[in-house]
């Protein structure tokens, strides 16, 4: 029998990720996202920081539509060594994929 590490967690709003969706407590770090996903809006932007706040490393930006966004990071994924904080634009939802 396989197992794995992989864990799953989404925010709806700008924030610190945490093991549950819009967590305010049990945060995500240190970290390698290894999938991203976010709901299709149009003109949107994700913006992913190694940090607590949005003054950390930025470490992954992307801009997409309505047809929405859906990644496998390839390799040991991105490290985050403090934390995954996310600044969303028009998108509702972001998930992200992780170990750690």
């Amino acid at each position: 029998m396989a197992s794995s590490d992989q864990q799953f967690s989404a925010r709806t709003s700008d924030g610190r990720f945490g093991r549950a969706t819009n967590a305010t407590g049990s945060f995500i770090g240190p970290a390698r996202i290894t999938y991203i996903q976010g709901e299709g809006v149009a003109n949107s932007n994700i913006k992913l920081y190694d940090g607590t706040d949005a003054t950390g490393t930025l470490v992954y930006e992307a801009n997409f539509g309505e047809e929405g966004l859906d990644i496998y990071v390839p390799g040991n994924g991105i490290r985050c060594t403090t934390g995954v904080y996310l600044d969303l634009t028009n998108t509702t939802s972001v998930t992200i994929g992780y170990t750690g």
